[in-house]
Parts: C-alpha cells; sequence; structure tokens
C-alpha cells in the first residue's frame, strides 16, 4: 500500500502462517461495514512523548523509553452535555454518554463495535475526526476518556449488551498499552487490534488481526515491527511510516489521510460478518 521511498510509508506485513481466518475482502453495503469514500481532515494536536515502561507480569514487558509530554493544541472539544446525555445526535463531535460512571463519546449505529483509547496527551474528543470516518462507514464508535483496560473493557460490553457482538479495539501510545494489555489477559475479547506507537510488547495476545503503525525515527518504532513478527496469528502488520510523530500525533502530518486509510481499510476488511 505504501512505498519505501519518496517520503512515504513502508509496510511489514507477516502472511499466514496457517489458513486465514477466511473473511471476505470487501463487504456489500449489507454487511458489516460499507467503504464511504469521504475522509475526514487529521485532527490538529501536538504533542511531543516518549514513554517509561517498567516490566510488570502479565503486561508491558518492554524496557525504559521516556516520557514527557510538550503541548497538546486540540481543535475539537466535547459535546458540551452532562455526562449522562444519551439521547442526542452529537454529529461530528459525537454524543456523551456514560459507561459504569465513565464518560465516553459515541458516533453511529452500524452492527460493528470500535472502541477508541487515546495517549495521555490527549482525550476522547481528539479521536472525533477519526471517529466520524469510522461511523460512515458503518460501526458504533466508543472513544472513552478513561483508559485503563477496565474501562475499555467496559466500553465493549456496553457495544455487546447493545447487540453488538465483534468489536475492534483501536488505540494510540498509553491507549494502546493499555489494549494491549487487556488483550493479553483476554486473547477472546476484541475482534482486531490497530495500535499506534505501542510502547512496549506483551504475551499471550489472541490469533485477531492486529495492525501496528509507528514513526520510523521515533523511539518505539521498533515495538510495532516486534509485535507483529511476534504475536500469534496469521493476519499481523506494521506500518512504519516516515517521521518521527507519536501515536495521534501522525494524525497531525501529511501522513494522516494515508493512516485514516488504512485504519478504515483494516477495519472493513476484517469486519465479522
Amino acid at each position: 500500500m505504501f512505498g519505501l521511498c519518496g517520503g512515504a510509508a513502508h509496510e511489514v506485513h507477516h502472511p499466514s502462517r496457517r489458513q486465514a481466518r477466511g473473511r471476505p475482502d470487501h463487504l456489500p453495503c449489507g454487511g458489516r461495514l460499507c467503504r464511504n469514500p469521504h475522509r475526514a481532515g487529521s485532527q490538529v494536536a501536538v504533542a511531543a512523548s516518549v514513554v517509561s515502561v517498567v516490566s510488570v507480569p502479565g503486561s508491558i514487558t518492554r524496557g525504559t523509553l521516556a516520557l514527557a509530554t510538550c503541548l497538546t493544541l486540540a481543535s475539537c472539544g466535547g459535546s458540551g452535555q452532562p455526562a449522562d446525555s444519551s439521547s442526542q445526535d452529537g454529529g461530528s463531535s459525537g454524543s456523551t454518554i456514560t459507561i459504569n460512571g465513565n464518560d465516553a463519546l459515541t458516533w453511529g449505529d452500524g452492527a460493528y463495535g470500535v472502541v477508541l483509547a487515546h495517549g495521555a496527551a490527549f482525550d476522547a474528543a481528539s479521536w472525533a475526526q477519526q471517529a466520524t470516518a469510522i461511523a460512515e462507514q458503518g460501526a458504533t464508535v466508543i472513544a472513552v476518556e478513561d483508559v485503563s483496560p477496565a474501562a475499555i473493557r467496559d466500553a465493549v460490553e456496553h457495544l455487546r449488551d447493545a447487540g453488538i457482538s465483534e468489536v475492534a479495539l483501536v488505540g494510540g501510545s498509553a491507549g494502546a498499552d493499555a489494549i494491549l494489555d487487556l488483550a493479553s489477559r483476554e486473547p477472546d475479547l476484541p475482534d482486531q487490534l490497530i495500535l499506534l506507537s505501542p510502547n512496549g510488547t506483551v504475551e499471550g495476545l489472541g490469533e485477531e488481526p492486529k495492525l501496528f503503525i509507528a514513526s520510523e525515527d521515533e523511539a518505539v518504532a521498533d515495538v510495532s515491527s516486534e509485535l507483529a513478527e511476534s504475536a500469534p496469528g496469521d493476519e499481523n502488520e506494521a506500518k512504519i511510516l516516515p517521521g518521527s510523530a507519536h501515536a495521534q500525533n501522525i494524525f497531525d502530518t501529511d501522513q494522516a489521510e494515508p493512516v485514516l486509510d488504512a485504519i478504515l481499510e483494516r477495519l472493513e476488511r476484517f469486519a465479522a460478518q
């Protein structure tokens, strides 16, 4: 999808070590997801982060990387509604809901679920443009404010209680790490993983498809490649981009559109029938 030279991304694809899961490459509009040619623009968010990860049994096991968040400017705010409001149409800003006492934003009402977990320098509203594009493709999207593994799991259960059985987990940096922690403890929970700039590797992941995205000059670029290589499953892929942007900061670069396209394509391709 991306070339190695000329400022474009290159990718490392780890093909099937056994038969692929057999899901169709393209779903008709009666299926779980339908592609929409509309693409939202990039989120204006600037933050520099390096993360320190300590080895803990059952969680991230990578060595030390430093966290220093400089500045975040978010162009999209929350819906401005009370935390227990879930009845209004929030448009591109999403609608505010609570899940087990935790704030979250939601978009869409499709039959496939997507939970978004932001990085430490961001908030749930920082996903607004990506969440809108994902919802337009035919998903119900929840961006959690609390990015702990427990809160992410609560969001998955919220979607399942609404009749959505298959849920993808998408996260950046600290949110990606929380998803890895959760998925390593409950490998059958996610339908697929899409993670931007995870900070450490884990063991115990399931066979679900996994896409790892990072910038080649950030300190944790090797983590995505290592996870794609070592994690179980037949559909693991690492996309390594030019530049040094970390996690959601990628959406403030010229890689914003191709990364969003890759996320949308991945969600569509592996959405459950």
